[in-house]
């Protein structure tokens, strides 16, 4: 099992909890074939909204991937973006700011942002489980087999 951060606007992951996928470098599908089943990934949300939103700066969803390989949507006759399917888990978001000194993959606190330009990355569960205890989520260790849901 893997642990991932994803860097989408809360308005986007807000359609992807409601449609249970998540996508990422705006549709295409070269990082989501490095997910595989089972693998968990929490949501940084730079903005409210892609272009024009306001600044949020917090972790607003965490969830599984569910399926073995990316999938193709079809949302216009000029856009069929790559996808996971995704079950998302209970949580709330979280702001970064107090756990920026606390989480190993910003190695400049200075400019603590920069890892996020990534978009979606893999990070250490320790961090990945700093995050999720931050946003209240219900998961359960289950000895060398990782993290499963509560």
């Amino acid at each position: 099992m893997k642990y991932w951060i994803n860097t989408v606007s809360r308005e986007h992951v807000l359609i992807g909890t409601k449609g249970s996928f998540t996508q990422a470098d705006h549709g295409k599908p070269t990082r989501l074939g490095r997910l595989a089943k089972g693998d968990l990934v929490v949501f940084y949300s730079p903005r409210t909204a892609f272009r024009a939103g306001e600044p949020l700066q917090c972790f607003t969803a965490l969830g599984r991937i569910s399926d073995e390989e990316p999938y193709q949507a079809t949302m216009g006759p000029s856009f069929c973006p790559w996808r996971r399917r995704m079950m998302f888990l209970p949580s709330q978001p979280a702001s970064i700011q107090p756990l920026i000194t606390a989480l190993d993959f910003i190695k400049d606190k200075k400019r603590w942002g920069f890892p996020f330009r990534r978009g979606l990355f893999e990070v250490h569960e320790r961090d990945f489980m700093r995050i999720a205890k931050a946003m209240k989520a219900r998961l359960r260790a289950t000895g060398r087999s990782g993290i499963t849901t509560g």
